[in-house]
C-alpha cells in the first residue's frame, strides 16, 4: 500500500474508502461531531432567559425587588406556587402542584407566560431550614458508661446541659403538659421507679415504690395522671376439673400455680400532698404491652404491643369497656414501636422497622384515613412544642446520632449529630432553659464524669516505635486468653462492670481473643480481627442453657446481633425486661425448610425475666459489634454474633500493624482452613496381572496303522 502523506487527497480518500473499518470511524467521527454541536446549540438556546435575566437584574436591581409595580403586574398575570415533599404516602404521590388561572392556556399562551415570568421573576433565594419559632428544650438520657443520665440541649444556642448525676440509670424521660416538670425512670434506690423532676427549682420527688419494673411513663393532658408500663410476676392456679356427683368425694392434689410474667400498662393517680396512690391496671395480657403515650384529649392512650403476633401499635379506649383496644398500625410485615401523640392531638407518629432501614411515619387524623407520611430516618422520635418538626435518634450499627425534620414537607431541622451515648429516652419541652433559669443544676452541669478506662501500657525496650505487645490476660479461660496492651484495660473494666450488673463473671471465659497466624480459623475467617489482638469471641454456651439471647438487626443488607444476657437476681435490682423478640438459631434444625434457609426464626414468646443490654454496655468501653458474614444462614460460626472489637479507629491492616512486622503482612503465607470433607483416596496402582500361561497343546496319539491281512496263497495241486 502506498504511503498516504505522499499521495494526492483524492487518491487518499479514495485509498482510505477501500477499508470498511476505517469509513466506520470517520461515519462514527461525524456523527459524534453533530451530537456534540446541537448540545452546545440547545444549551445556548435554553440558557439564553437565564442570562436575559441575571443582565437585567444587575442593570436594573430596584425594579426587580419584592413589592415594585413589575413584580405586582407578574404575579397578577400567573401566580406560580410550588409545594416539594419528600413524604411518600402510602396511597398518593404529592408532586410538585402550579396553580395557574381558570381557563387554561394554549401552548402559544403558555410559552408566553413563562417568557414573562422568567423574564420579570426575581431569583428566588435559598435559606436553610430555620427552628420553630418556640423552639423550647430537647431533654434526652444519655448513656455515660454503665450509667444514664438526663441531659437538655437546644442547638443551636445551648450545648448539652447536664440535669442529673449518680451512680445509678436515669431513662425514659417525658415532659409534663406545661413543660416546667419531667417524669422518668430510675433505679436510684436499687428498684426502678418513678421519679418527678422541676426544672425550676431542680428537686427530685418520689413517685411509685415497688419491687417490679416501673417505666417509660406518659402525662395525663391534665398532669393528674400518669400511664407506664410495669413488669408484673404472677401465679395463676389452676382450677381441678369438677368431678361427677355419683362419684366418690376425693379431694384432688392442687396443681402447682403457673408463674406469668408479661409488661403491662397502669394508670397511675397523682396527688398534691406527695401521698403514693394505688395504680389502676389499663391491660391484663400475656402478650407484652409498653410504651405508652396518652392522648390529649385524654381518652385514649397509644401503646405497643405484640399481642397480634409482630410489634404494633395499638389505641385503648377509655370511654369503652368491650372492643376497648384497637389496631392502628396493622402492618404484620414490619415492626412498629414507640408512638407518640402531637400536642394538639391531630397527628401519630412511630418507628417502623422494615428490611433493615427505620423510618419515622406520621399519620394524619384528620387526613384521608390509612395515609401515612415517611418524615426520614430515625428510631425514637419526639415532637416539637407546636408540632411543626419532629427531633428523633438515628440509630447506626455501633452509631448514634441526633436529627431532626420539618413538617410537612421534611426538609432537614438538624443535620445528623453524633451523641457520646445510646439514648433512652428523648421528649421535647416547651420550656425554654436559660443561662438564667439554670442556677438549679449549675454545680450538675460542672460535673465531669471519670472515663469509663484508661490505657495503661508497659514499657518495652525491645519491641520497635509503633508497635504494641500482646499481654496476657489474667483468670481468664481462652485458646489464647491474651489482648493488645491498648484494649486489656478496657476489657478488664468491661468485665469488672459487667459482673456488678448481672451478678455472675461472664467474661471469665472467652471462645476465643489473640488467635495466632498458625493457627486457622473458620472458613472465609481469613482476615478476621481476632488475629488483631483486639476482638474477643464471647462463649456461647450460655445461649443453649437460657442465659444469653440475641436479638436479630438489619441494616440495610447487612445483619447484626444485639446480646442480652440473663440478670442473677430477678427480683427486679438488676437488668429491665425485654421489650423485642429474639432469634432462634436452634430453629433451623428443627425439620422446617423455611427456617432452615433462614438461619433460625424469631421466637414465638419474648423472654421473661430480667436482662441486661451487652452490646449497649460494650460500646461504653469501646467494644463495636461486626456484622454477620453473608453466609451466616447456612453456617452457624459466620452470623459472628458473639465477636467484638476495639478498633480505635483503626482498619485491619493498621491493627495488624501493631503487632506483625511489615515482612509478615507483606507476602503472607495463607492458612487453609480445616475441612470437614474427607479427602479423597488416590486409586493404588493397578498391579498388573500375570500371563496366563497357555496349557501345552495336546499331542494327538497317533493312530494306529492296521496291519495287513496276509493273503493266503492258494497251492495248486501238480497234476
Amino acid at each position: 500500500m502506498a504511503d498516504p502523506l505522499k499521495v494526492s487527497p483524492k487518491k487518499q480518500f479514495a485509498l482510505y474508502g477501500k477499508d470498511p473499518t476505517r469509513r466506520v470511524m470517520l461515519i462514527w467521527l461525524v456523527v459524534l461531531m453533530l451530537v456534540v454541536a446541537g448540545v452546545v446549540l440547545s444549551g445556548r438556546l435554553i440558557g439564553m432567559p437565564q442570562l436575559v435575566q441575571a443582565q437585567r437584574a444587575q442593570e436594573q436591581p430596584n425594579e426587580l425587588l419584592p413589592g415594585s409595580s413589575q413584580q405586582n403586574h407578574t404575579d397578577s398575570v400567573v401566580q406560580t406556587t410550588q409545594t416539594a415533599t419528600v413524604s411518600k404516602p402510602s396511597s398518593t404521590i404529592q408532586t410538585r402542584q402550579i396553580e395557574q388561572s381558570d381557563t387554561e392556556p394554549t401552548p402559544s399562551q403558555t410559552s408566553t407566560l413563562e417568557s414573562i415570568s422568567s423574564a420579570t421573576s426575581p431569583p428566588r433565594s435559598v435559606s436553610l431550614p430555620q427552628p420553630p419559632s418556640n423552639a423550647g428544650t430537647i431533654i434526652l438520657a444519655m448513656d455515660e458508661g454503665q450509667y444514664s443520665h438526663l441531659f437538655a440541649y437546644r442547638p443551636p444556642s445551648m450545648p448539652f446541659i447536664r440535669l442529673s448525676d449518680g451512680p445509678w440509670k436515669d431513662i425514659h424521660p417525658e415532659i409534663s403538659p406545661d413543660g416546667k416538670s419531667v417524669v422518668f425512670s430510675s433505679n436510684r434506690a436499687g428498684q426502678w421507679d418513678l421519679y418527678r423532676l422541676d426544672l425550676v427549682s431542680g428537686s427530685t420527688i418520689q413517685l411509685t415504690d415497688t419491687p417490679e419494673y416501673d417505666g417509660a411513663p406518659s402525662w395525663s393532658p391534665d398532669g393528674q395522671w400518669l400511664v407506664y408500663e410495669t413488669y408484673l410476676t404472677e401465679n395463676v392456679v389452676t382450677e381441678p376439673a369438677a368431678t361427677p356427683e355419683s362419684s366418690p368425694v376425693i379431694t384432688p392434689t392442687p396443681a402447682a400455680p403457673t408463674r406469668v410474667e408479661s409488661l403491662e400498662l397502669m394508670i397511675l393517680p397523682l396527688s398534691s400532698d406527695g401521698v403514693q396512690n394505688n395504680p389502676i391496671r389499663l391491660t391484663n395480657s400475656s402478650a407484652a404491652d409498653f410504651s405508652p403515650s396518652w392522648s390529649p384529649t385524654g381518652r385514649k392512650i397509644l401503646f405497643t404491643s405484640n399481642r397480634s403476633g409482630d410489634e404494633e401499635i395499638w389505641l385503648a379506649d377509655l370511654d369503652k369497656i368491650d372492643d376497648r383496644f384497637q389496631n392502628i398500625s396493622k402492618n404484620p410485615l414490619a415492626l412498629d414501636r414507640s408512638p407518640k401523640w402531637s400536642n394538639e392531638g391531630t397527628k401519630l407518629l412511630w418507628t417502623t422497622c422494615k428490611d433493615g432501614f427505620c423510618s419515622i411515619q406520621v399519620l394524619d387524623l384528620h387526613a384521608q384515613a390509612g395515609t401515612v407520611h415517611i418524615v426520614g430516618s430515625g428510631d425514637q422520635a419526639a415532637w416539637s412544642p407546636d408540632g411543626s418538626a419532629v427531633i428523633s435518634i438515628l440509630d447506626t450499627p455501633n452509631r448514634v446520632y441526633l436529627t431532626g425534620y420539618l413538617l410537612p414537607d421534611s426538609g432537614l431541622l438538624l443535620p445528623p449529630q453524633e451523641l457520646p451515648g445510646t439514648v433512652q429516652g428523648i421528649t421535647w419541652s416547651t420550656y425554654s432553659l436559660d443561662e438564667d433559669s439554670l442556677d438549679a443544676f449549675r454545680l450538675t452541669a460542672q460535673i465531669t464524669p471519670s472515663p469509663a478506662w484508661q490505657a495503661a501500657l508497659t514499657p518495652i525496650a525491645d519491641v520497635p516505635n509503633g508497635r504494641q505487645r500482646v499481654v496476657d490476660l489474667q483468670d481468664v479461660e481462652a485458646p489464647y486468653p491474651m489482648l493488645n496492651d491498648m484494649v486489656d484495660e478496657a476489657y478488664l473494666a468491661l468485665r469488672e462492670d459487667l459482673a456488678e450488673l448481672i451478678g455472675w463473671d461472664y467474661l471469665s471465659t472467652l471462645e476465643n481473643a489473640f488467635v495466632p497466624l498458625t493457627s486457622p480459623l473458620f472458613p472465609g475467617f481469613l482476615g478476621d480481627w481476632l488475629y488483631t489482638a483486639r476482638a474477643i469471641a464471647l462463649n456461647p454456651a450460655p445461649m443453649n442453657a437460657g442465659w444469653m439471647v440475641a436479638v436479630r438487626e438489619d441494616f440495610g443488607s447487612q445483619t447484626y446481633w444485639r446480646i442480652y444476657l440473663r440478670t442473677r437476681f430477678q427480683d427486679g435490682s438488676q437488668g429491665v425486661p425485654l421489650r423485642r423478640q429474639t432469634w432462634n438459631f436452634n430453629a433451623r434444625n428443627s425439620g422446617n425448610p423455611v427456617h432452615y434457609e433462614q438461619g433460625g426464626a424469631l421466637a414465638a414468646q419474648i423472654p421473661p425475666g430480667y436482662w441486661l443490654d451487652f452490646t449497649q454496655l460494650a460500646a461504653s468501653y469501646g467494644w463495636e459489634r461486626l456484622p454477620a458474614l453473608t453466609t451466616w444462614r447456612s453456617a452457624f460460626a459466620a452470623s459472628r454474633f458473639n465477636e467484638f472489637i476495639a478498633s480505635d479507629g483503626r482498619d485491619w491492616q493498621s491493627a495488624m500493624a501493631e503487632i506483625y512486622p511489615a515482612e509478615a503482612l507483606a507476602t503472607p503465607t495463607p492458612v487453609l482452613p480445616p475441612t470437614y470433607t474427607p479427602t479423597a483416596t488416590r486409586w493404588p496402582t493397578r498391579t498388573p496381572t500375570f500371563t496366563r500361561t497357555p496349557w501345552p497343546t495336546r499331542t494327538p496319539t497317533p493312530t494306529r496303522t492296521p496291519t495287513q491281512i496276509r493273503t493266503p496263497t492258494a497251492v495248486s495241486p501238480t497234476p
